[in-house]
């Protein structure tokens, strides 16, 4: 850990564009906080539209002979990336931990997540194939699959690592040239992996920018070549973004956006399984609760409510809040203390509004300084309620309780979102009518926060469009090209 925190004091930090390491072209940086200390960490380049143009050019030479690789070598470069992700882990995740505020221990996780992704997808280099369609007689009709060209990834802040190591497997994949925007909260991860990464991919097939503020991800946006976006952060930025896309060409703008996500639970569950997965819903550990698919929302059958909060009043209570750097940390800072006080506010409206908290609901005594919030169960909370339907994005869980099976379903579909659900209960029958019956893209029967390598991750209604970790994301960073030969005598 010396060596990182001497990076941090020592070295530039610069942005990658065209394979070479550059500071921003206007010569501004930003200061990154330490969000446990509230001290400054780093002085970062702080990048605008100029950069963003530099980066797209870079991308855009590099286009050609990056499609022309074929997909296995391009899976090698891959595997890679994943070899040398895994060779500084530990720098990573201390990156992270001081950056973000998570444990050092799950961040770590997300270093192992990151590589993973990227095999995943190099797993799936043969499958970046068209199809022939017996579609007339004496005719070969057949597709082809086709990379957009410059694709912009930008990331939010609560997995700095995991995302921006992660995200860029499946266009570069696909055959892709790719700008990152990392959030610029947590940009520290991303930049140092434009450093690890250079010599492994020609120039200009990656490149990554920082800003502290709105200029890159809006240059990125409007960009008229950059034809392929993926954004990953909160609702209203998404519907900005696609806003902003549209009015300058037509692009396709995939989002992965926030939840307000339902965990119902009924009497013939396993409670104590249920009241542990309730916790480990929330990401309390992995992201301090700055989740997008947290289950926010504990929807218990009115004859087990009672049993089941106490339960989990009692496991988040536990829970020890403090430095991510120390091994006994349980759950880390809030990233900034705008966001904390954004918090702790949904906090003041509910209670205002007629809810209890039942523990936390403030600063830890013995933490006078960082951006911590005690782990928070709400009770007594409704549906009409502002933090029953607004996305804290915080360690606050709101429990509300239901009647019969007509109203959890009922409760649970009457948001907005629509990222996340789970259901615990023992009937088999009930469980796939739940499952059936969410209006959610991802769905738990008995279990909270898991994702599996493969399986399609993405939301309905206010929760985005477009579906991660699969084969769709893959092939969502490719067009189609049908293609039809005449037999002879046409």
């Amino acid at each position: 850990m010396k060596g990182t925190a001497k990076m941090l004091t020592e070295s530039p930090w610069l942005m990658l564009i065209g394979g070479e390491l550059v500071p921003a072209a206007s010569g501004r940086v930003y200061e990154v906080v330490d969000p446990s200390t509230e001290e400054p960490l780093a002085a970062v380049p702080d990048g605008g539209g100029q950069d963003v143009e530099l980066a797209y050019q870079a991308a855009k030479r590099a286009y050609p002979g990056w499609r022309a690789t074929p997909p296995r070598e391009r899976a090698g470069v891959m595997r890679a990336l994943a070899r040398r992700l895994r060779d500084h882990r530990e720098e990573l995740a201390e990156l992270d931990a001081r950056d973000l505020g998570s444990p050092y221990r799950e961040m770590l996780l997300d270093v192992e997540r990151a590589a993973d992704s990227l095999e995943l997808f190099a797993d799936h280099a043969l499958d970046l194939k068209g199809e022939v369609i017996p579609a007339s007689a004496g005719n070969l009709h057949y597709t082809l699959r086709e990379p957009y060209g410059v694709v912009g990834r930008i990331l939010p802040f609560n997995h700095p690592v995991m995302f921006a190591a992660g995200k860029i497997a499946a266009p570069l994949m696909a055959g892709n040239t790719v700008i990152v925007k990392p959030a610029h909260q947590t940009p520290l991860s991303a930049l140092r992996l434009g450093e690890l990464f250079a010599d492994l991919l020609p120039p200009g097939v990656l490149n990554i920018v920082t800003g502290a503020g709105p200029e890159p991800g809006a240059a990125i946006a409007t960009h008229p070549g950059i034809r392929r976006i993926a954004f990953i952060g909160g609702e209203p930025t998404g519907r900005v973004i696609q806003q902003a896309a549209a009015r300058v060409a037509v692009k396709h703008v995939t989002l992965e956006l926030g939840g307000k996500n339902a965990m119902v639970v009924f009497p013939d569950a396993d409670l104590a399984a249920a009241a542990a997965s309730a916790v480990k819903g929330m990401n309390l550990t992995a992201s301090t609760g700055q989740s997008c698919g947290s289950t926010s929302r504990l929807l218990l059958h009115a004859d087990i409510a009672a049993e089941v909060t106490e339960r989990v009043r009692v496991l988040m209570g536990a829970l020890k809040v403090g430095n991510p750097l120390d091994p006994a940390t349980d759950v880390g800072p809030l990233v900034t203390a705008e966001h904390a006080a954004r918090v702790l506010g949904h906090v003041a409206a509910a209670k205002g509004e007629g809810a209890t908290v039942a523990t936390g609901g403030g600063r830890p005594a013995h933490l006078d300084r960082g951006n911590f919030v005690e782990p928070t169960l709400l009770t007594g909370v409704r549906q009409d309620m502002r933090v029953a339907n607004e996305e804290v994005f915080g360690p606050v869980l709101s429990v509300l309780t239901f009647e019969d099976d007509d109203e959890a379903l009922r409760l649970a579909n009457a948001v907005e979102y629509g990222l996340t659900a789970a259901v615990w209960t023992r009937d088999l029958v009930r469980a796939h009518r739940f499952a059936a019956g969410f209006e959610a893209g991802f769905v738990w029967v008995n279990g909270s926060s898991q994702h599996f390598p493969g399986v399609p991750y993405g939301g309905v209604k206010a929760s985005g469009v477009g579906r991660e970790e699969c084969l769709e994301e893959l092939l969502g960073f490719t067009q189609t090209k049908a293609v039809t030969v005449f037999g002879a005598g046409h």
